[in-house]
């Protein structure tokens, strides 16, 4: 039987930790396998997905939301534009940005990807609607902009 964590303040976050590292090593890998079956790497699935999520961005916005150097994300776009996933569009309030754009074949795959992510899905399959909005918003406090605005839900 699970021990159960003590969640007292001061308490070491260890058991936590230790649970969130396991839940992100299974997701990264369910993510990566479901992306490489679309013939993609992990990093372009994951900025198809931002595309997804927060609409077309510049691309130093989205080498910030993966904490990475203009360059390594230039060339993740560049990928992705080969194969018709994405777009470079003039930014219509700055003519010297370009943002990307998810097209819809872009679209498509992010949800060919998610489809394909079997072991996420039977995982959270097991839990009932109430744990799974408990999970949803406990993970949404965790997230880096939890203190920002919130956002409309998109459909899933």
């Amino acid at each position: 039987m699970p021990e159960t964590p003590d969640v007292r303040p001061g308490a070491s976050h260890a058991p936590l930790l230790d649970a969130l590292w396991a839940s992100m090593a299974g997701l990264y890998g369910d993510l990566t396998a479901a992306a490489a079956a679309q013939g993609l790497t992990y990093s372009q699935a994951k900025a198809l997905n931002v595309l997804r999520r927060n609409g077309p961005a510049p691309m130093r916005v989205l080498a910030a939301s993966f904490r990475c150097d203009a360059s390594n994300m230039t060339g993740i776009v560049d990928r992705l534009e080969s194969r018709g996933l994405v777009r470079r569009e003039p930014s219509p309030t700055d003519r010297r940005v370009k943002n990307v754009v998810l097209s819809e074949e872009g679209v498509a795959a992010v949800e060919k990807i998610r489809d394909g992510m079997h072991a996420t899905h039977e995982a959270l399959d097991a839990l009932s609607e109430e744990e799974r909005a408990t999970l949803q918003g406990l993970l949404a406090r965790l997230s880096p902009d939890a203190g920002a605005a919130p956002r409309a839900a998109k459909a899933p």
